[in-house]
C-alpha cells in the first residue's frame, strides 16, 4: 500500500546530493596537504563551525580562528580555493532528482546546513538552482538541523502540507526530526536504494 501523495521534496544537500563541503575527510585532506596541526585545527573547527553554519562568521572569520591564528607559508586565498575544490557532485543523484522534479511538476526545497560562501560555490557551481526552487540553508536562515525551527521555516516557505512532503537527509537523526514534524522521511544510502523507497510513495503535483 502506497503512502499519501508526496508533492513536495525536501533535500539535504551535503551527502546526498554533493559530497560534505567540510566534513572531517576534507579537513583531513587539507590537514595533509598544508601540514597543519590535525588536533589543534580540528578542536578550534568544533568549537566555531556550529557559528560559520549559522552564518554569523563569513569564511575569512572562520578560517581565522582555526588556521591564520598564527603566520603560514600559503595565503588565505590559497586554502579557499583548496576548501572549495573538495566539492564533487554525485551526478546521477543529482539528475534523477531533477528528472523526478520534471516528471511531477514537484517543488524541490534544499534544507541544508552550510556556511554561505561555500554555499554560494556549491549552488552555482554545480548549478544546483535547476533542481531547487528555494534554499533553506542554515547560513541564510540563521537556524541550523537538528533545530526543528528550520524544517518549520522550509514547510512554511514551501506552502506545503508537512503529509505531502518527503525529506530526504544521510544523517538519521535529521530524518527523524522532519518526521517529528509530520513529514515523510528517508535516510539516504545511496540512489538505488532511494530510488526503491521510493516507490513506496505517490508523487503529483500541486
Amino acid at each position: 500500500m502506497k503512502h499519501k501523495t508526496i508533492t513536495t521534496l525536501f533535500l539535504d544537500i551535503g551527502g546526498v546530493l554533493l559530497s560534505n563541503g567540510w566534513g572531517s575527510e576534507q579537513r583531513e585532506k587539507a590537514i595533509s596537504f598544508f601540514k597543519l596541526d590535525g588536533a589543534e585545527l580540528n578542536q578550534r573547527h568544533h568549537l566555531t563551525f556550529d557559528t560559520y553554519e549559522q552564518g554569523k562568521l563569513s569564511l575569512p572569520e572562520y578560517l581565522k580562528r582555526i588556521v591564520f591564528y598564527e603566520p603560514r607559508h600559503f595565503s588565505l586565498q590559497e586554502f579557499t580555493e583548496f576548501m572549495f575544490s573538495q566539492s564533487v557532485p554525485f551526478q546521477e543523484t543529482i539528475d534523477f532528482f531533477k528528472f523526478l522534479k520534471n516528471q511531477y511538476q514537484l517543488k524541490v526545497i534544499a534544507v541544508s546546513n552550510e556556511g554561505r560562501e561555500l554555499n554560494d560555490y556549491r549552488i552555482t557551481e554545480f548549478k544546483l538552482r535547476e533542481l531547487f526552487d528555494a534554499f533553506v540553508s542554515s547560513s541564510y536562515v540563521h537556524l541550523r538541523k537538528p533545530d526543528a525551527d528550520i524544517f518549520k521555516m522550509a514547510i512554511d516557505i514551501s506552502q506545503t502540507h508537512p503529509d505531502h512532503i518527503l525529506y530526504i537527509d544521510d544523517r538519521r537523526m535529521f530524518v527523524e526530526v522532519a518526521q517529528s514534524l509530520g513529514m515523510h522521511g528517508m535516510r539516504y544510502e545511496g540512489l538505488e536504494k532511494t530510488r526503491n523507497h521510493l516507490n513506496l510513495y505517490e508523487f503529483q503535483h500541486t
